[in-house]
């Protein structure tokens, strides 16, 4: 094994359980379902969750291919709200405070890149590109695209 991080007993049991026990502790100190001041018995609670849980291999694995899917869309949502700060971030200086049309063509083209490259790299627009209808649910797509940012357009030359 190259690092610790591959071993089984902590990829399949441990990791699972500190995750599990504490989302369920968090909830349980969030909602105070049980009152204020009780950490020791959401702990055990949590702890009981947790370990019940652990016994069942089948929603283990359903939990960490839920994480890696959870990891993946908060990195894409990451980098989406990067990007989207770049665009609509003001600072001194900035080329684009004037060209509002072009801050919402660079973020709309960020989310289309942003959405293509996920599509890509999980596989997915190789399956979406093989079904039936593919180019005119596309171009449907793009075409309500066109529409919204016209219609936020002409909303915004009444106003101002």
């Amino acid at each position: 094994m190259a690092n610790i991080l591959e071993y089984p007993i902590l990829r399949d049991l441990i990791l699972p359980f500190i995750l599990i026990f504490t989302l369920v502790f968090a909830i349980l100190e969030k909602s105070q379902i049980l009152g204020q001041g009780k950490q020791q018995i959401n702990a055990i609670i949590a702890f009981a969750v947790a370990g019940i849980l652990m016994a069942f291999s089948t929603q283990v694995d359903w939990i960490k291919r839920l994480t890696i899917v959870m990891i993946f869309v908060l990195f894409l949502m990451f980098v989406l709200l990067l990007v989207w700060g770049f665009v609509w971030g003001e600072t001194s200086g900035d080329m684009l405070a004037k060209a509002e049309g072009l801050k919402w063509t660079l973020g709309i083209t960020a989310i289309v890149i942003i959405a293509g490259a996920a599509l890509y790299i999980t596989g997915y627009w190789d399956k979406l590109k093989s079904s039936p209808g593919f180019t005119s649910n596309l171009l449907f797509i793009i075409f309500i695209i066109a529409a919204i940012v016209t219609v936020m357009n002409q909303k915004k030359d009444k106003k101002g």
